[in-house]
């Protein structure tokens, strides 16, 4: 087990340039910055926050917070503060940045997945349908122990899909090697499998509905429409991967709690969008990964400072796109001409946008960074910084049941961002990270950043 070397605590706050501190470090209040809490309220000029074991007590405009006497005051004057983020889709534990697949499934690359997160800012981390089930709840119970060094909290869900069916050709590569998706081909099958995930207290379940261009076979309408229905008989929730506008609309119809992926090589028709507002599934939309140049392609250091030299070197040379994986090729101008399309249909018909982004499958598209891409890409599709902000923080709150996380809000857990701009301004403005914070300490991003450069240095 790695010794803590990710956090410090909140009383040396005063080494990196905060100023004001006073009395005890047991109660800290932090002053002066402009607050977006989250949900759907304006944001706060010259907001206060008290933070007392872990958790706020108190947040509003100065004029109405009273500070405790004794606390240790930190001068947030010109910063931005927003919660930290939440991520309900991604592929934990398969990417060692020297390689890739299944012998990389360990506590301690998982551990790594998770302060990768911490350090862009991401509160909570859903590993959706790949990650093995016994090392996935024991590794839970040791976060929750608090066995591992404070970070990104982890959370996972089982997938079910027919046999040689289900994840990409590249996951499901590394799947088949482990066992890891649950084979499924009847009704009994199926509802069997569920009430398995449910003796094993397991709150979600994702399901795959998509053949892959003819390629794969795909889970039938009888077999999913069981597990939807036997997941709800135990309040579970049921996210369905389905890019084809056929497989949306009838999973969406069958009741499935979840949509993941956006259809973004066919118009969405009238039927499909009166479903949806009908129904108002959440949506992880998926859409970062893609082919568009963004991150290490892009040139953006931000993105460059978690990576090898030597990976960010072969990441750009790559223009074959691998499995699924972004590549640094030229987009499909066809595909991205449809989605700026789709998109805000799918917006105006209610459904629920939560932040997800399919990191884990490739570098290039990694941990904690991959989220600053999606909100990039939903604003640049049309959604304002206020409706990202929200969908990447309270909206995946509800929907993971994370009732102490999301907000900015007395009795919540002190999981929050430092920007140095005000990312409602410019939504890239989320990248100007001066600190996070996750339960009332203060992440030492420096400290990665000097293991990742040693990394780096000896990676040939």
């Amino acid at each position: 087990m790695r010794k803590l070397t990710g956090w410090i605590i909140v009383a040396s706050l005063g080494t990196i340039g905060c100023s004001g501190y006073t009395g005890s470090p047991g109660v800290v209040v932090y002053e002066g910055a402009r607050l977006i809490i989250g949900d759907d309220t304006p944001p706060i000029e010259d907001g206060v926050f008290v933070v007392q074991d872990g958790r706020f007590v108190a947040v509003g405009p100065r004029s109405a917070v009273t500070l405790p006497a004794g606390a240790l005051v930190v001068n947030l004057v010109g910063k931005t503060v927003m919660p930290a983020m939440i991520n309900v889709h991604a592929h934990v534990g398969y990417e060692g940045y020297t390689s890739w697949g299944p012998e990389n499934q360990t506590a301690e690359n998982i551990l790594d997945h998770m302060e990768r997160a911490s350090f862009y800012g991401t509160a909570a981390t859903v590993s959706v349908g790949t990650s093995p089930t016994e090392l996935s709840l024991q590794f839970q119970r040791d976060q929750r122990a608090g066995h591992f060094p404070p970070a990104s909290q982890y959370l996972f869900m089982p997938g079910m899909a027919p046999p040689n069916g289900g994840p990409d050709r590249v996951l499901r590569e590394a799947t088949n090697v482990i066992g890891v998706v649950n084979e499924v081909t009847t009704p009994d099958e199926a509802r069997a499998a569920v009430q398995r995930m449910v003796a094993q207290q397991i709150e979600h379940v994702k399901v795959w509905v998509d053949d892959r261009g003819g390629s794969y076979p795909k889970l039938t309408p009888d077999v999913y429409e069981a597990i939807i229905d036997e997941a709800h008989q135990h309040g579970m929730i049921v996210y369905a991967h389905a890019i084809r506008l056929a497989d949306q609309k009838a999973v969406v119809a069958a009741g499935v709690d979840v949509l993941v992926h956006m259809v973004q090589r066919e118009p969405l028709d009238e039927e499909y969008l009166a479903l949806l507002r009908e129904k108002r599934p959440y949506w992880a939309t998926v859409i970062g990964l893609s082919d568009t140049p963004n991150g290490v392609c892009a040139l953006d250091p931000f993105f460059e400072q978690a990576l090898p030299d030597s990976l960010i070197v072969a990441i750009r040379a790559q223009t074959e796109r691998r499995g699924l994986a972004a590549s640094c090729g030229p987009p499909s101008e066809a595909r991205e001409s449809q989605m700026a399309i789709n998109f805000p249909q799918m917006l105006e018909a209610g459904v629920r946008t939560v932040l997800a982004t399919d990191t884990g499958i490739h570098p290039g598209h990694t941990f904690g960074s991959g989220e600053h891409v999606e909100l990039a890409r939903w604003v640049q599709l049309g959604m304002t910084p206020a409706e990202a902000i929200v969908a990447a923080t309270s909206r995946p709150a509800e929907l993971m049941g994370l009732t102490d996380l999301g907000t900015l809000g007395a009795g919540k857990r002190a999981a929050f961002i430092v920007l140095d701009a005000n990312p409602l301004d410019d939504i890239r403005n989320t990248r100007m990270i001066s600190d996070v914070y996750l339960d009332g300490a203060r992440f030492d991003r420096e400290s990665l950043l000097r293991r990742w450069q040693e990394v780096s240095a000896r990676t040939p």
